[in-house]
């Protein structure tokens, strides 16, 4: 235990002696958390919505005749049920899809009541377990008699899983070459540290200090540095999230059909990676800065 607070106790003595490079590496190592939030926020509200419209167009609308009876989709129903990566089908008839035009215009929905005639096909909807498999239910549907027209939104759920893996991967690339910034920086800064404290650190080897005893302190300082950083930036994080969600409004997102992320789950997800990152990038700093005074 007195060798724990010895250590805790040389790091943030060397943390305050050298104030100013220890404030560039925080700024550093926050400015690159900050950045980080602001991918993490982007995928993460990305694949929540992406989810959600994918939700929405995972199925296959098999518009039916005019004249078609309804014979004919249920002999529909009976035998796409039977295909691999079907997860459900169902009748729909056209006074059900108007009904549904009408919950869709809300406030508006007098308008459709207008109309002479309902000019909405009866369809069959069928819900697809695997969208891999999408394609070849697609073809199958419109092979069945009394089939006028297939809606299929395949395209539109390709494009948007396309955009948002480019934005992952972006992201990662970025991720990645600011960790390594981050990692220099604190690397450059203990070393400083390491060069003022040359003489004592060989003195100390000569009296039989093992190279952990010596690592120990400069170790610790880096992890100092990567909380403090950590908690500045989950902080402004957290803040200008809170900031952007109460300008845009619940509305934006309502009619967008684009629910954000909760601000409570997104803190404590951002305290935990911040935290881990920041204890990461100020070990691997620190243990980079001591290779050249200690045995690996």
């Amino acid at each position: 235990m007195g060798r724990f607070f010895y250590t805790l106790k040389q790091a943030v003595l060397q943390v305050l002696r050298n104030r100013n490079m220890a404030l560039a590496s925080i700024f550093a190592i926050t400015a690159m958390l900050l950045i980080l939030s602001i991918f993490l926020i982007l995928v993460i509200n990305i694949n929540n919505a992406a989810k959600g419209i994918q939700g929405n167009y995972d199925s296959i609308e098999v518009f039916m005749l005019d004249d078609a009876p309804k014979d004919a989709a249920q002999f529909i129903i009976d035998d796409i049920k039977t295909m691999d990566g079907v997860e459900d089908a169902y009748y729909k008839t056209k006074d059900q899809a108007m009904s549904e035009f009408k919950v869709r215009w809300g406030d508006n929905a007098y308008l459709l009541d207008s109309l002479e005639k309902n000019p909405l096909p009866n369809a069959v909807v069928v819900n697809i377990a695997d969208l891999e498999k999408a394609d070849g239910i697609a073809e199958k549907c419109a092979t069945y008699k009394g089939v006028e027209d297939i809606q299929y939104y395949k395209d539109t759920v390709d494009k948007l899983l396309k955009a948002t893996k480019f934005i992952q991967n972006t992201a990662m690339v970025l991720i990645l070459f600011l960790i390594i910034v981050s990692i220099v920086v604190v690397s450059n800064t203990i070393k400083l540290t390491v060069f003022n404290r040359a003489n004592e650190i060989n003195i100390m080897k000569y009296v039989g200090a093992t190279n952990w005893f010596i690592r120990g302190p400069f170790l610790v300082e880096g992890m100092i540095i990567g909380i403090i950083s950590a908690t500045i930036s989950v902080g402004i994080s957290a803040f200008l999230y809170s900031k952007i969600v109460d300008a845009l409004g619940e509305q934006v997102f309502t009619v967008l059909n684009m629910p954000m992320v909760p601000l409570d789950f997104l803190v404590y997800n951002f305290v935990w990676i911040f935290l881990a990152l920041g204890i990461s990038i100020g070990a691997c700093g620190s243990m980079i800065s001591m290779r050249r005074f200690l045995e690996a």
